[in-house]
């Protein structure tokens, strides 16, 4: 009689559970009454939406993180957005790492699924790699804010500098900035401080263009003929993203402001929703063109193996590039020189249909339960499902099923949607028998 031996998880299912496994127990432990400001037990709802907030990197927040949090609340919240920005196999593995622990073929295997390396080989030297570069840029961001929160804050200011730029670089968008009589102000009172906001930005763009695109820069330094067809088109539709929207905020939503005021609202507003969170600008005071741009580009996201979230540039990119072919009636999409596979069309289309699918449908079903308006309630399941963290400030007065349609959309857009499939139909194998095919008219 052989004894029972447990089903052996996926690289997915592995990802999925760790990822679950973290925001229980972060929740467990905002729950304490040493995590709050007055000693008492937060909801066991609340600390899950903040712990899934936090862990999906997204700032979506239902209670302000000064006010509420003591600073062992904050800190358990900072350690579980960089826990969530860079991964939790990543965090894992480099744990292992230090303890001297060989890393296995399979969990190797793990640790590239959750990077999107190309391959094995070598992934134990860049999870090392992506470790250590991302302490050094916090680093570097909260030494660059450090002078200003000092000014405002004095010793605080060193809290302040060092959450801010972990917040900032996991693109979590998570601020300590409320006050008991203007809480979830975000980084509006910096709107004019051109230290806060460009090194906020410059946070925000390094973690979100991916760990593959770390490695190709520090690799080829200047010589982007060697990048990889990847890493190039990261950094061209990064460029494009960032550009474009921001002289639509410039001429179109920010007018009214002073000129050094303008350039930098309108260059955050920009950068902000891929998918950061923070935001300098009253949002509910955007125009509708502003607030749809603001959904699309919190949709798109940043790039795959990154700090960000979202459908991702490479995604909107593919799709991008495949239209093109199909106007001008060629079989294959391609960037710079190279073809692009007809799988990464698929899954390219499959991540955008599924990204539109929950996005809509979860603002369809909280606009019906919580009888406001669709417009505003999109804007919030865009910003969970993108895990950006940008409000309308509907967030905090959603009822329980709401919340709970919110942290699905933050589950599902951080570990990805593919994912999730991949997970959960794992025990299907693949048949190498083909139906008969027949035309279809599409268009």
């Amino acid at each position: 009689m052989t004894g029972f031996r447990p089903p052996r998880l996926t690289t997915f299912q592995t990802i999925i559970l760790l990822f679950a496994a973290v925001i229980l127990g972060g929740s467990l432990l905002l729950m304490l009454p040493v995590s709050s400001q007055d000693f008492s037990v937060t909801p066991f709802n609340q600390a899950l939406f903040t712990a899934t907030s936090a862990v999906c990197v997204t700032g979506l927040v239902v209670q302000d993180t000064a006010t509420h949090w003591s600073i062992f609340g904050q800190a358990v919240i900072m350690v579980l957005i960089q826990i969530g920005g860079m991964g939790v196999i990543t965090v894992a593995a480099f744990f292992s790492l230090l303890s001297g622990r060989k890393i296995s073929l399979m969990q190797r295997g793990t640790m590239q699924e959750a990077i999107a390396a190309p391959k094995v080989g070598g992934i134990v030297r860049l999870t090392g790699f992506i470790i250590k570069a991302s302490l050094c840029i916090e680093a570097l961001g909260a030494a660059c804010m450090l002078p200003v929160f000092c000014r405002d804050y004095g010793l605080r200011g060193i809290w302040m500098a060092v959450f801010h730029s972990v917040s900032a670089f996991c693109n979590a968008g998570f601020d300590l900035l409320g006050t008991p009589d203007a809480q979830y102000p975000s980084l509006t009172s910096y709107r004019a401080e051109p230290i806060i906001n460009l090194t906020i930005m410059a946070l925000i763009v390094v973690g979100g263009i991916g760990f593959l695109t770390w490695d190709d820069i520090r690799a080829n330094k200047l010589h982007l003929h060697r990048y990889r067809m990847q890493s190039k088109v990261i950094l061209s539709t990064t460029a494009l993203l960032i550009v474009l929207p921001a002289i639509w905020f410039y001429f179109g939503e920010f007018s009214a402001l002073s000129g050094k005021e303008r350039l930098l609202a309108s260059l955050f507003q920009s950068v902000t929703p891929r998918t950061a969170g923070f935001n300098t600008a009253d949002l509910t005071a955007l125009s509708g063109v502003g607030q749809g741009l603001t959904i699309m580009l919190m949709l798109i996201g940043g790039s795959p193996g990154s700090t960000a979230g979202g459908m991702k540039t490479t995604t909107a990119a593919v799709l991008f590039a495949n239209a093109i072919a199909v106007f001008q009636r060629r079989s294959e999409p391609h960037f710079f020189g190279r073809r692009i596979d007809n799988k990464a069309v698929c899954s390219a289309s499959t991540v955008c249909f599924m990204y539109l699918t929950l996005f809509l449908g979860g603002g369809f079903v909280i606009s019906a339960v919580e009888k406001l308006p669709l417009s505003a309630c999109l804007f919030e399941t865009a910003s969970a499902v993108g895990t950006v963290g940008l409000s309308l400030g509907l967030t905090p007065s959603l009822g329980l099923l709401s919340q709970g349609i919110l942290i699905a959309l933050m589950f599902i857009g951080r570990v990805g949607g593919l994912t999730l499939i991949y997970a959960a139909l794992s025990g299907f194998s693949k048949t190498a028998s083909r139906l008969p095919q027949e035309r279809i008219t599409v268009g």
